[in-house]
């Protein structure tokens, strides 16, 4: 078919009265003209304007509660596909919620407070540390914060609504609400009174551009590979007779400005090592090459020898060198420490693995350093250390210039120089390895010492492992080992932040310390300082003073400047978002908590699970959620992480309004995403959905309207798909319908597992077997070919299929399904008033009585035999549209075989293109077959014995292998083997009178093997030329606008200049095959002088066969 000539609009002046006539089902537009993007926006306008999702909430009140927590998210960035992917897996859950019989209250949620809120404003105003806020004022400070928490709130409800998600922005909850911030003064309260909270000082990751501690969990959440200097340095022994120096190894020369002692391991040997200048170093004996030239180059696995002119003059143990004293690398804080500092620790914690094996103590900058010294009475307990590092991370006194006024990171080069100035520099190098940056302001970490208030998380841990026990994660590795590991490990909990904008922390205390009153409501501050109180930042309460309880005499108590971690506050979003205890209290205790449903990423793991677990253990001794799905990172296409920057990834709108919501959706959990896996973001994978998945569903849903439609014309009664006498006779509606019942239980079961995982490629397989299976094969059949009865029966068959599976689906691809079913409704009795929208309707029950396993079995066999013909017919070059005399189907499978026979060869004839399909039950007609041990399994069992009993194996007799296919067991001497153990193979055996040109043969599933004829005769290539033929006139009725319903005349003449031997064999196919055209056209084709004057032409074209014939095929029909 070259280049069409198509009077559409004239073929529709000739059938236009027929489209007038009043049809149950709306039009559908070709798959190529369905935009799904536009349709989705007039869904999104239906749900608008009839109040969807709360008309679900209505109707379904009354119901069991379904308790889904919505985890905060910063509205200060925009959303990107990693919100996108947790908000559709949460929608998912939900929506399938709803539809099994539950009330779900879905509310949004913000995080307003913390330091991605301050650093934005930071960057605004410049502000370098807390003397510019002061000098600001805390009060304006914090209404800049608040005007920007919500700054792109209104473009986050836009994209979570453009995906289709259903929840509440209206009755939202945020952390800034007085209502909220008053519960978490409840939750620390509580913890307070249970002795669950202290005052403690202790060295933690801290964030010198936010000026602010930060808990281990935050310091986890950003790891970069950096190149730091690698320094060793000399500290002479006091009064060693061989005037000898330990040698400490750092990445932090920042550091050693407060070094107060040296750690040595009492288990490790030491060595006394001189080198040819005569000096000597202590170093752990294993790390004696890490002395820059002191050994040569090892051989094998021996130690390294000796450089020339090094020796060992002494060995130790390491228990023999605490209390040695040192001469300090500098002096700022000689003079006070030199009575308890500036000797050596002795402590397991040292290791040989790098380094000398020496460490250098910084209390102030260590956690080990910090317990060392304490241990070692070096510093005491809660007492002052050396700090000479402010907030902002810079050298104060007594540090002097030209380190004072340094970023301690920047210092490190001119202290190196120092150091080298002064002959202690044994060795100066890089080294790249991985740092913690701050997760909000992507600069360096350092360690500090800080004071904080602590949740005392090591106390309750067992009960935290016990309660993560409890619940149920998917996938369940993350629960069991990264989050169990976690726990483990877990440290007490630092909570508050010397910050600004944050519910602050609720704690008044005495200026001696003696006093100290927690607050644990709005009410207890109004009644303890007589002032009415409408707002608990900062800005409103930090001047009110409470009266001391020791008397008048006595200061009144002030608040700590502290608040609260955002952390805390989103660990305590159970509680807050319902006011509780102050309201809901009963409701919250009987229905609402713990929650049955969670979502979030990977990254949450040691973040809002972590302290969702902890307060719920702390506080109620249970977890605070039963399910959780946790879902991968989305990164972009190179496997890099996403980019503003670099621009590695499409911008989320315009992948929506390219490819749709649903295709989106599909994609992502359609993923190993789902699997707590990365994901590789391609927008190619967008489209294949649309291509593959979509398009293919769509069209098969148009393929239903566009017979319906017919048939009712045809007919003049409306279509009633709950009709009795309907039910599937067909194998192939026997089949689906089974398949259907098969998928609606599979899915309501891994659903309620939360296997998202499983359950969508089984839906997308399920849509595939729908498309390219039933109808497909059934199109004949939809259009009327077996009569009223058989159509009615395929068209109700494909109906119910259809509308299940929209229920089914409505979940995952919330438009599509929608705007499907709005159709669909219109043939149910009610036209679907009951339920106007498909997400108000009850997940589909399954149907028993419709499942039939054998038929499933064997369709599934048979699209394996299909497959496999296809193969062996491209294997020989042998096109699908020339048919082939004989096919073989050799199987041990008499069930299969028998409905291979029967109801299901017309199938596989008509797929193969096929003249005759015989079957065979004896294995042994077309094929050879010989047993082989399974080594990969008998080896490693077996060992010596494998070689007799391999031996054995492969002189298995055929009746030896027949038997043991039938019992299973194969028994050499004292081996009995199974069937893992043995490999059958099955070979194709030629039979007499054919070659290898003219019989081929291949194995499929299930051991079927198809032997196919493949010798081609003149009638067999006159048929192929006809289905060409019946092609070409297809693609012009398509073309002219025909339905399936216009009657037509076929005519045809030979092209001008055809070859006269091609026009022959033409005329011959069309005499030979008359039946085949006739069925297939409606009407025999017949030469165009035949034509009668009466009929109208709708369309002409020139059109060729693979055979060399041209010809102009004519369509034409009487007007009506």
């Amino acid at each position: 078919f070259r280049v069409p000539w198509a009077q559409s609009s004239h073929a529709r002046s000739v059938f236009g009265t027929l489209a007038l006539q009043m049809t149950t089902l709306e039009d559908v537009v070709e798959g190529k003209d369905y935009n799904f993007p536009t349709e989705e926006q007039a869904t999104l306008e239906y749900w608008k304007t009839t109040d969807a999702f709360k008309e679900q909430l209505r109707r379904s009140e009354g119901r069991p509660e379904y308790v889904f927590y919505d985890g905060p998210p910063f509205a200060t960035g925009l959303p990107h596909y990693g919100h996108i992917l947790a908000g559709t897996i949460k929608d998912v859950v939900t929506r399938f919620a709803c539809s099994t019989g539950h009330h779900v209250t879905r509310r949004f949620g913000w995080d307003c407070h913390g330091l991605p809120v301050e650093y934005e404003i930071d960057k605004k105003l410049e502000i370098k540390g807390k003397e510019d806020v002061l000098r600001m004022g805390i009060d304006k400070y914090n209404e800049e914060c608040r005007a920007i928490v919500m700054r792109y709130s209104k473009e986050w409800e836009k994209t979570v609504t453009r995906t289709g998600r259903w929840i509440d922005f209206e009755n939202d909850y945020k952390t800034l609400d007085p209502s909220y911030m008053e519960s978490v003064w409840w939750v620390f309260k509580t913890l307070y009174e249970k002795g669950l909270v202290y005052k403690g000082f202790k060295v933690m990751p801290y964030s010198t551009a936010c000026n602010t501690p930060l808990s281990n969990f935050e310091a986890g959440l950003d790891y970069r590979d950096v190149s730091d200097p690698a320094v060793m340095v000399a500290f002479p022994v006091i009064g060693c007779a061989l005037q000898s120096s330990l040698v400490a190894w750092t990445t932090t020369p920042w550091t050693l400005p407060s070094n107060l002692a040296l750690c040595v391991n009492p288990t490790f040997k030491y060595v006394y090592v001189k080198n040819p200048d005569g000096k000597v170093f202590i170093v752990a004996e294993v790390r004696v090459a890490s002395l820059p030239g002191a050994t040569k180059k090892a051989k094998g696995d021996k130690a390294a020898p000796l450089s020339d002119g090094w020796s060992i003059v002494k060995t130790v143990s390491g228990a023999e060198l605490k209390d040695l004293r040192y001469e300090p690398i500098f002096p700022f804080f000689q003079e006070e420490m030199q009575h308890t500092a500036f000797r050596v620790c002795v402590d397991s914690y040292v290791t040989d693995d790098s380094g000398t094996g020496v460490v250098h103590q910084a209390p102030a900058y260590g956690e080990d350093d910090y317990r060392v010294c304490v241990a070692h009475g070096i510093v005491e307990k809660g007492g002052v250390l050396p700090d000479p590092v402010d907030v902002n991370g810079l050298f104060i006194a007594p540090v002097p210039a030209p380190f004072a006024g340094q970023h301690v990171k920047a210092a490190d080069k001119d202290l190196i120089q120092a150091i080298k100035d002064s002959g202690r520099l044994v060795d100066n190098r890089s080294i790249v390895h991985s740092y913690p940056f701050c997760w909000r302001s992507h600069t360096p970490l350092i360690y500090k010492a800080v004071g904080s208030f602590f949740v005392k998380v090591e106390e309750i841990k067992d009960k935290i492992l016990a309660n993560n026990k409890k619940t149920r994660w998917v996938p369940s590795y993350v629960q069991e080992k990264r989050f169990h590991n976690w726990l483990e490990n877990a440290h007490d909990w630092s909570i508050s932040r010397n910050r600004y904008w944050g519910t602050p922390i609720p704690v008044w205390q005495s200026k001696d310390g003696e006093e100290t009153r927690v607050i644990g409501s709005i009410a207890e501050l109004e009644e303890a300082t007589g002032t009415k109180i409408t707002d608990i930042h900062r800005h409103f309460i930090d001047h009110l003073e409470i009266p001391s309880s020791r008397g008048p005499q006595f200061p009144p108590l002030k608040r700590v400047e502290d608040v609260f971690d955002c952390w805390f506050e989103s660990g305590s979003m159970p509680y807050a978002q319902q006011h509780y205890p102050f309201e809901n209290k009963e409701r919250f205790e009987k229905s609402i908590f713990p929650a049955n449903f969670i979502a979030e990423g990977l990254d949450q793991t040691r973040g809002w699970f972590y302290t969702l677990m902890v307060l719920s253990t702390a506080l109620f001794d249970k977890p605070a959620f039963q399910n959780l799905v946790c879902n991968g990172l989305v990164l972009a296409g190179d496997g890099k992480k996403m980019s503003k920057s670099l621009k590695n990834y499409p911008d989320p709108n315009e992948i929506l309004n390219k490819y749709g919501a649903d295709a989106l959706r599909l994609y992502l959990i359609n993923s190993p995403v789902v699997r707590a896996e990365p994901l590789r973001f391609k927008e190619d994978g967008v489209f294949q959905v649309l291509k593959e998945l979509f398009l293919p569903w769509y069209n098969a849903y148009r393929f239903l309207v566009q017979n319906v439609k017919r048939v009712e014309e045809e007919t003049g009664k409306k279509f009633n798909p709950l009709a009795p006498g309907q039910e599937p006779v067909n194998v192939l509606d026997r089949w689906i319908a089974s398949a259907t019942s098969s998928l609606v239980t599979f899915v309501k079961t891994e659903m309620e597992h939360y296997r998202l995982y499983t359950v969508v490629p089984k839906l997308v397989n399920f849509i595939g077997q729908l498309t390219n299976v039933y109808v497909r094969y059934n199109r004949s059949r939809l259009k009327g070919k077996n009569g009223d009865d058989d159509t009615n029966r395929a068209l109700t068959s494909l109906f119910n299929v259809l509308l299940v599976l929209c229920k089914t689906m409505a979940p995952f691809t919330p438009f599509f399904t929608e705007n499907m079913y709005q159709n669909l409704k219109l043939c149910l009795p009610d036209a679907g008033a009951s339920e106007p929208s498909v997400h108000f309707c009850l997940f589909p029950e399954a149907n028993a009585d419709s499942v039939d396993a054998r038929v499933e079995a064997s369709v599934a066999r048979m699209q394996s035999v299909i497959e496999v013909g296809r193969q062996i017919r491209e294997r020989h070059n042998k096109p699908l549209k020339t048919p082939l005399k004989r096919m073989i189907v050799s199987c041990e499978d008499a069930e299969f075989l028998q409905d291979l026979q029967g109801e299901l060869r017309a199938y596989v004839v008509e797929e193969l293109n096929v003249r005759e399909l015989e079957c065979e039950l004896d294995p042994l007609k077309f094929a050879t077959i010989k047993a082989e041990p399974n080594f990969a399994v008998l080896g490693k069992r077996l060992g010596k014995a494998m070689g007799a009993v391999g031996k054995a194996v492969k002189e298995m007799s055929v009746a030896d292998i027949l038997a043991f296919q039938k019992s299973g067991e194969f028994v050499v001497g004292d081996t009995t083997l199974g069937l893992e153990d043995i490999v059958v193979k099955k070979e194709f055996s030629l039979p007499e009178g054919f070659t290898a040109e003219t019989m081929d043969a291949a194995t499929g599933e299930g051991d079927v093997m198809v032997v196919m004829e493949l010798e081609i005769t003149q009638s067999l290539l006159d048929s192929g030329a006809a289905r060409e033929f019946v092609n070409r006139l297809q693609k012009l009725r398509k073309s002219a606008g025909l339905q399936a319903s216009d009657t037509v005349s076929v005519f045809f003449e030979p092209a001008p200049g055809n070859a006269e031997d091609a026009t022959q064999a033409m005329l011959r196919m069309l005499k030979t095959e008359q039946a085949y055209l006739l069925e297939s056209l409606g009407s025999v084709p017949q030469a165009i002088a035949a034509k009668p004057a009466d009929l109208n032409v709708v369309a002409t074209g020139e059109c060729s066969l693979s055979t060399g014939a041209e010809f102009i095929a004519t369509l034409a029909a009487m007007k009506i």
